[in-house]
């Protein structure tokens, strides 16, 4: 549908729903992706012929203006890894509602986020806060990492459980985020 030239912008796939299931789609519909890599971990697993070793990488992909994914990938060689948790970080991408959402300041720019949101993922539970202009993201590395390739600014962050899981953290903030659109304040109705 996109090569054919019937989708001709990221947001028409979100509005109809529509799954992602190609890294092309995004690749030629959201040009110039930035992307970090936040974790790179050695794993082994027990076989029954021994040890298996492979590198685990997590990485943040955003264009650091309202769309954000995170992915996971393991494999062998280390390039390799870090190539499939970009793929699965590009299908894995969302929309993300800016706003400002702080009662301190009002100003209606889209530096924070409209409302507060919470995102969980294993044991770690992230709660992202609207905050007024100029107080940056007081948030963990890794928090720091996703919100700012999403394209937030200013926000809060409040974290519980384990937040040293980097992988669970990213994914945290990324379902947090997540929850932005599936609240539809007044001024969308």
């Amino acid at each position: 549908m996109v090569q054919e030239g019937r989708i001709k912008s990221i947001e028409e796939i979100f509005a109809r729903g529509l799954p992602i299931k190609e890294v092309e789609i995004v690749d030629a519909l959201l040009p110039g992706l930035k992307f970090e890599v936040l974790s790179v971990n050695f794993v082994q697993r027990q076989t029954d012929s021994g040890e298996v070793s492979q590198y685990q990488v997590t990485v943040a992909v955003g264009n650091e203006d309202g769309y954000v994914g995170v992915g996971m990938g393991k494999s062998r060689q280390i390039g390799m890894a870090i190539e499939k948790a970009v793929k699965r970080a590009k299908l894995n991408i969302i929309p993300v509602r800016r706003g400002c959402g702080s009662w301190e300041c009002l100003c209606g720019e889209p530096h924070s986020i409209p409302f507060r949101v919470e995102g969980k993922s294993g044991s770690v539970r992230v709660m992202l806060l609207p905050a007024p202009k100029g107080v940056g993201l007081v948030a963990s590395d890794t928090a720091k990492v996703v919100l700012r390739l999403a394209g937030i600014q200013d926000v809060w962050t409040r974290t519980f459980g384990e937040t040293r899981t980097i992988h669970n953290m990213a994914k945290g903030v990324y379902e947090a985020l997540k929850q932005t659109y599936k609240f539809y304040s007044p001024d969308l109705w």
